[in-house]
């Protein structure tokens, strides 16, 4: 079986266009070294073949590209513009992908783990050891372990994608999520310890990206996830602004409704109501006295 570097560019090419196109075909036929190896492969964005799948929503090959040793080294690559596959995934909306790119991880020999704790000669006690913790498939197995050097080994496994990882905008991928509503993906990227108060370049968290666009279910996990009401961008600006700016108004009462500060002034000396438009500012007047009484 010919290796990745000894390919020829149209070959390469060829790859690269499978990735996009979701033909799994082209790369079961490679070996676990080449694919491995293949893994390597960037167009002239800096994209790799698992960001060219992840964007173009093709999770069998995601699933298979992450099942091979390579994977770690390209699940936290940067494109040009600093974008992660988990980006990606993330602003499609592919729960699937969110799911393969965040749980998978580096691949280990269990045999060869065996055989390091017996190396130990330090046997003490039992353990019930159940592989699901590797992400493979495997049935339990009960040993008599030296219960540090297993978890030291635990400790070196390398998980799958980095939920806080920024891109060139300084967004994360639950920035994304936000903006686009995506609850579910939200969900799993905050159970995987996703960062609710997170700021992108302009100082913007995840709730202000959903309260510019909008989405009154993702602001209303948000904010029952920790997230403050009142987090300011560079220009001053809070989420209730942003709503208010961009007229969601349901978003807006929402806000309210959690207590946002109606009186807080931006950079430019603009309250809230003052963003409001003559028709939107009664209704924020209306909601603000409700919260008083």
């Amino acid at each position: 079986m010919l290796l990745i570097s000894n390919l020829k560019a149209s070959s390469r090419k060829e790859l690269l266009k499978a990735a996009e196109d979701g033909d799994t075909s082209a790369f079961e036929s490679l070996s676990s070294e080449s694919l491995s190896e293949a893994l390597s492969l960037t167009n002239e964005d800096r994209r790799s073949l698992l960001h060219i799948a992840v964007a173009s929503g093709h999770s069998q090959v995601v699933e298979i590209l992450s099942s091979c040793d390579g994977f770690a080294g390209v699940v936290n690559s940067a494109d040009e513009e600093g974008w992660a596959p988990l980006h990606s995934a993330a602003s499609i909306g592919s729960l699937e992908i969110v799911q393969t790119l965040l749980t998978k991880v580096v691949r280990l020999d269990v045999k060869k783990v065996v055989i390091q704790w017996f190396s130990t000669k330090v046997l003490v006690g039992y353990c019930d050891l159940n592989i699901k913790i590797f992400k493979v498939s495997a049935t339990a197995l009960q040993l008599q372990l030296h219960r540090p050097h297993f978890f030291a080994i635990l400790r070196n496994m390398k998980d799958g994608a980095d939920v806080n990882l920024k891109n060139g905008g300084g967004r994360t991928a639950l920035h994304y999520a936000a903006s686009k509503g995506w609850l579910k993906i939200a969900e799993i990227l905050i159970s995987h310890n996703a960062k609710i108060n997170i700021k992108d370049k302009v100082g913007c968290t995840p709730l202000h990206r959903a309260a510019s666009t909008g989405k009154s279910e993702m602001c209303e996990l948000l904010i029952e996830e920790g997230a403050d009401v009142d987090a300011v961008d560079k220009a001053g600006q809070t989420p209730l602004m942003n709503a208010v700016i961009c007229y969601n108004k349901e978003v807006a009462l929402l806000l309210i409704r959690h207590g946002a500060d109606v009186d807080v002034e931006d950079k430019e000396g603009y309250t809230v109501l003052g963003r409001a438009t003559d028709e939107f500012r009664p209704i924020l007047i209306d909601a603000a006295k409700a919260m008083l009484e």
